[in-house]
């Protein structure tokens, strides 16, 4: 779940809540506010990451603008740093793009 989004707070969903999840088939997927998403993802290297063309459903929500700049994000990729349950997704010369939050879910 994002945090931030270029430096900024992301204020708490209204709507859907945004997600990420990179599943071992190199497949991404998740909500950005509004709408879901999916496409692939490489990660070529350690602390490499890219993201390819991402289709989305297309609603419209008063959370629109963090979507868009969630998927901005995603787009702008380049380079990731774990920290903890603390995910940051980097773009070019390191600009911190996004900081994203592990949940965990629980199977019954």
């Amino acid at each position: 779940m994002p945090r931030t989004l270029a430096g900024h707070p992301v204020a708490p969903p209204t709507d859907g809540e945004p997600y990420l999840l990179l599943r071992a088939d190199s497949a991404a997927e998740g909500n950005g506010a509004c709408n879901r998403f999916r496409g692939p993802y490489t990660a070529p290297g350690p602390g490499q990451l890219t993201f390819g063309p991402l289709l989305s459903t297309r609603m419209a929500c008063p959370a629109l603008p963090t979507e868009t700049a969630f998927l901005k994000a995603l787009a702008q990729t380049r380079t990731y740093q774990i920290s903890g349950d603390t995910l940051r997704l980097l773009g070019a010369n390191q600009a911190s793009l996004a900081r994203l939050e592990a949940v965990y879910l629980h199977r019954k």
